[in-house]
């Protein structure tokens, strides 16, 4: 396996003094020089550096009214997403206990924003799904606000069509004894970019972020989770597996973990791993783990790339499996860890079957 790199010639920027507000105006021009978009070229973007307007493609499965409570989260913490909260038409989503709620996000058009605020109740258990399909480009900006002593899991699919274009910053805040489950799939897109944030409120508190991914062809997919324990006695735990297949395909997963000052009692641990199924194919990983205080519970991160296991395929070919079902399976194995905890079985058939599709070639 080949351990992870850390690349070279940029400066680095530590996570935790990143610059953060709701004004365009206070970010710099996107740059390659900058250690957050080091890995995406501008051109990729669609546009959406330059500003966007207000969404107008179709959300089903929820109605919304306008959010109160926009930035007790969070606030942006790059151009794109500040160009999102500039236009001041955030969607407050309350989560009911009991409720698995899919939401469909349909994108039709360019440049667009679109800006979510989900809360839950205090002791309630929870799904929701936000389900990104359809064209164009879409900057999306998600608050998620954790009720004390209560589970919510929030799952993101990126499934667009292969001309689109999606930046997503996800920034959740986690009350007492609360856990939060956030799982990311991402298979469908030209270029993908989702970086999920989480700090806690209260001690006790616990969250697990898990992503799986496929790229294909000359994808671009991008994940950059960041735990920021700020807060004593609290957990966390992020594991996200990639598969890339073609010459072009590029994945990044820049995973940060901090545990402040105050955050004693801490555990965490972080880890990401990538199957390469063709030459040309590149996957950085890079996992970063800044600590200010000794007395945790434990750290730790692990990442590793590897190309596809030629001995397990030649296993499965000898006992009469064609060489593509065979890929299939060991993809599917690879992944499922991550897909299987969606909860949605008519879900998680479909993204199989959309990973199979991708191994034949047939994208979308």
């Amino acid at each position: 396996m080949e351990q992870h790199s850390h690349g070279a010639d940029v400066p680095l920027q530590i996570r935790s003094e990143r610059l953060r507000s709701a004004s365009p105006a206070d970010f710099a021009a996107i740059t390659i020089r900058d250690e957050q978009w080091r890995y995406l070229p501008v051109e990729r973007l669609g546009g959406l550096d330059a500003g966007v307007s207000k969404f107008t493609g179709a959300v089903s499965g929820v109605e919304m009214a306008s959010a109160t409570a926009v930035g007790t989260v969070a606030l942006p913490e790059d151009l794109i997403a500040a160009n999102v909260w500039s236009l001041g038409d955030a969607k407050e989503i309350v989560v009911k206990d009991g409720e698995y709620r899919n939401i469909e996000i349909k994108s039709i058009d360019k440049k667009q924003g679109l800006q979510f605020f989900i809360t839950n109740e205090k002791f309630s258990k929870a799904t929701i799904v936000l389900n990104h399909t359809g064209s164009g480009s879409l900057a999306e900006v998600v608050e998620i606000q954790v009720a004390d002593e209560s589970e919510l899991t929030v799952i993101s699919i990126q499934d667009f069509e292969n001309d689109s274009v999606l930046t997503s910053s996800q920034f959740a805040q986690i009350g007492r004894n609360g856990r939060l489950k956030h799982i990311v799939v991402s298979i469908g897109g030209k270029t993908i970019r989702v970086v999920p944030s989480v700090t806690f409120a209260g001690e006790g508190a616990s969250v697990e972020m898990l992503g799986a991914y496929f790229a294909n062809g000359d994808q671009h997919i991008e994940h950059r989770p960041f735990v920021d324990h700020n807060v004593a006695n609290c957990e966390s735990n992020v594991a996200y597996k990639g598969a890339l297949q073609g010459a072009k395909a590029h994945t990044v997963w820049v995973g940060d973990v901090l545990i402040r000052q105050a955050a004693e009692g801490t555990k965490t641990y972080e880890l990401n791993r990538n199957l390469l199924l063709t030459d040309g194919a590149r996957a950085d990983s890079v996992p970063n783990l800044e600590i200010e205080t000794g007395q945790i519970e434990g750290a730790g991160h692990a990442s590793a790339s590897g190309r596809f296991d030629d001995e397990q395929l030649f296993y499965l070919q000898a006992r009469g499996i064609p060489e593509l079902e065979a890929k299939r399976l060991v993809v599917k194995g690879f992944l499922n860890d991550v897909i299987s905890q969606i909860g949605n079985e008519e879900l998680e058939t479909h993204l199989n079957g959309k990973i199979a599709q991708n191994l034949e070639g047939a994208v979308n």
